[in-house]
């Protein structure tokens, strides 16, 4: 292929790096493997830049979702309860991802069941804004659960 993209045919290398020699361009394989191997006559260095120069763009305009963590106690007042709430939606609304977390401490490893309510109710107390992930699951002395914001409608 020409810098214009038109079609040169087939040629053998020689003829083809003649070509591109006499325009000051580059002879660059697009296809290796095929038989015979696709080349393109073209400005490498502009290629790189251009190419980089597009990266940079798609990167600019991507969004880093980060892991927030709510931590929670098993005998969580109501308003202690609710401010918790309160700032997961925050940071849901914000895009990020959020990661409750009970740590049972001494005999509270005896009541895994009044965690799950816990969770359970926290889940749905934000319901509006984030669905779950990952359903709560005691992991050594700490329950985890995953919430994720729910997409924008």
């Amino acid at each position: 292929m020409d810098a214009d993209g038109s079609q040169l045919g087939i040629m053998t290398t020689r003829a083809a790096l003649d070509k591109a020699f006499e325009k000051n361009l580059d002879l660059v394989k697009i296809a290796p493997t095929a038989n015979p191997p696709v080349c393109k006559i073209m400005d490498y260095g502009k290629y790189r830049f251009e190419q980089s120069k597009r990266e940079k763009e798609a990167r600019k305009n991507q969004k880093v979702v980060e892991l927030k963590e709510i931590r929670l106690s098993l005998n969580i007042d109501t308003h202690d309860f609710e401010t918790k709430a309160g700032h997961a939606v925050r940071f849901l609304q914000g895009g990020n991802k959020v990661k409750v977390s009970i740590r049972f401490r001494g005999r509270e490893m005896g009541h895994p069941e009044i965690g799950y309510d816990t969770m359970k109710r926290f889940a749905e107390f934000v319901s509006e804004h984030a669905s779950v992930e990952k359903p709560a699951k005691m992991d050594g002395r700490h329950m985890l659960m995953f919430l994720a914001p729910k997409a924008a409608k």
